[in-house]
């Protein structure tokens, strides 16, 4: 099939699976120890095996922990890589996703988008830029009480219709295709249950971005960190002189922590920051959770160092009290990786080019599932989706942009296969 006859299909399903599928709750639980955290994402998951061993995908199937794998077999007789389209199940633990309303906003005309089930929840175009390039086109919200889940159900509609396209239309000419979908991505264990032996894939896009037209291939490189706080408790009826509460010490730390650099309110573009994003404790006992992140791995010790040395010259003034400091790493820069293989991101960047759309290469001020792929021997890069606004319920997405997304998907294995 041509580029023109890609490009003039018209009978998508992916608005009406993506619209399916958010109604579904997944959100996954950081405190869970499971996986995957949340069994509920297994009932998307039956759902989604279903769908696909119905398009005639034989050896779709789901695995204890929560992760599908499926494959479309090669109907060209070039010997073709084998590439992996991924996305992930779960939705933010940082807004609801239980009882999600879509709504599909039609031949949207540039208003602001009052959501109706909580008014004060306004989606608006001056502050949303991409929705100038949405008019005509029918935009889905929520109602105004959860996210949408556009992160990553519209990646996963994306796949889904791109598989039905392609069982459909064999004139597609391409090699093996892989799906994987995952669980627990938003709390950072998307591949930790992974078996890349079964998924048997050489290279792989994660269908995870946003704008139309972007592909990712610079994520920052992350690391966790735990500060433990030991302090010294005492009844307060005879605290003077004597106690030294580890939360005050805690919640002096963070007091001391920059506040015009090195935060993400006060970053952009590739400048790293250092974040609390948990604390708890008593005045005996008190710790703090921050994530660290940097575009430049190396940045990322020297982060941890200011971190640490924060914290020391304040514990200093508490004799009696100690801390501990460890570190975690979380995950790495996909473009060292990726800078190996080019002809990933050339494809990925002419496939774009032909659905119509002006290519842009991004780096994102975040990570997805491809960052550790990468890392793990299976290069992938980031394919928009078209979402915006994620983790809240001002969360948002295009018909038109999910349906560009599958032409795109359609002409990647098309031009690994011609260019094989």
């Amino acid at each position: 099939m041509s580029t023109f006859e890609i490009n003039n299909i018209s009978d998508f399903s992916v608005s009406e699976r993506f619209q399916r599928y958010v109604q579904i709750d997944t959100q996954s639980d950081v405190n869970s120890p499971t996986c995957p955290s949340t069994e509920k994402q297994k009932n998307l998951g039956k759902l989604l095996v279903e769908e696909l061993l119905s398009l005639g995908i034989s050896d779709a199937a789901m695995d204890e922990n929560g992760y599908i794998y499926a494959t479309i077999p090669s109907n060209t007789s070039k010997k073709v890589p084998v590439i992996c389209f991924c996305s992930h199940m779960d939705t933010s633990p940082d807004s609801s996703g239980k009882d999600v309303k879509p709504l599909v906003h039609y031949n949207y005309q540039g208003q602001d988008l009052v959501l109706p089930d909580d008014t004060s929840i306004v989606i608006k175009y001056a502050e949303h830029p991409d929705l100038a390039n949405q008019i005509g086109n029918d935009v889905i919200t929520a109602s105004g009480t959860t996210l949408l889940g556009a992160d990553d159900k519209a990646g996963i509609a994306e796949i889904m219709d791109a598989a039905r396209l392609l069982m459909k239309h064999p004139e597609i000419k391409h090699g093996d295709i892989k799906i994987l979908f995952t669980p627990d991505e938003e709390i950072g264990r998307g591949v930790d249950k992974a078996d890349l032996k079964r998924l048997a894939a050489d290279f792989a896009y994660t269908m995870d971005g946003e704008k139309a037209g972007t592909i990712e291939d610079e994520t920052f490189s992350a690391d966790g960190a735990t500060l433990t706080i030991h302090g010294v408790s005492v009844h307060p009826g005879f605290a003077k002189g004597k106690m030294q509460s580890a939360i005050k010490i805690a919640s002096a730390i963070i007091d001391a922590l920059p506040k015009d650099r090195l935060s993400p309110e006060s970053t952009n573009k590739k400048d790293g920051f250092v974040h609390p994003v948990h604390i708890s404790g008593s005045v005996e006992k008190a710790e703090i959770q921050f994530i660290i992140r940097d575009h430049a791995t190396a940045n990322l010790k020297k982060h941890e160092d200011e971190l640490e040395a924060i914290a020391k010259s304040i514990v200093e003034c508490y004799p009696n009290c100690t801390y501990t400091f460890t570190v975690k790493e979380q995950y790495r820069n996909m473009k060292e990786v990726l800078d190996q293989h080019p002809e990933i991101m050339e494809i990925g960047m002419e496939a774009i080019t032909r659905a119509g759309m002006v290519a842009e290469r991004r780096s994102i001020r975040g990570g997805t599932d491809g960052s550790r792929l990468s890392f793990m021997g299976l290069p992938c890069p980031n394919i928009f989706a078209g979402g915006h606004a994620f983790h809240g319920k001002q969360e948002w997405v295009s018909a038109q942009d999910m349906e560009k997304a599958v032409k795109t998907i359609l002409h990647v294995v098309s031009l690994w296969e011609e260019k094989a």
